[in-house]
């Protein structure tokens, strides 16, 4: 009999892990872009030379994190935060409907704001 125990329990921990749902959250200061990993950490932005930070934190759509040298050789839809030396050092990668959904962000003052409520509405839309 108790050799079931963890069975059941591996199985429902099995269970609950399907459960989840993955919710991503944009912080305020992140910018679109297309990304391309040319030799890490160089890189560039929307065809401007660019440079990974040390510790560089890159997630896919599923809010895993992303060796930078699996991307090397592609351009990929990004938002992005740099870090204070100007270096790129968190992104979230994007599918390519949301990149476009996010294309029309203005300049004006609230455009950040509005980038990131867009962001955040997509990200949860996914579920």
């Amino acid at each position: 009999m108790n050799r079931w125990i963890p069975a059941l329990l591996l199985a429902t921990a099995a269970l609950a892990a399907q459960a989840q749902t993955v919710i991503r959250n944009a912080p305020a200061d992140v910018k679109p872009g297309r990304l391309a990993i040319t030799t890490p950490p160089e890189a560039t932005l929307d065809g401007q030379p660019a440079r990974l930070s040390p510790g560089a934190r890159i997630r896919d759509t599923n809010n895993m994190l992303v060796l930078s040298g699996s991307l090397a050789g592609q351009t990929v839809p990004v938002v992005y935060r740099p870090d204070g030396m100007g270096n790129v050092h968190e992104v979230w990668l994007l599918t390519e409907d949301e990149y476009t959904q996010l294309g029309g962000t203005d300049g004006d003052g609230q455009g950040g704001a509005r980038f990131a409520e867009l962001l955040n509405m997509l990200w949860r839309a996914r579920k």
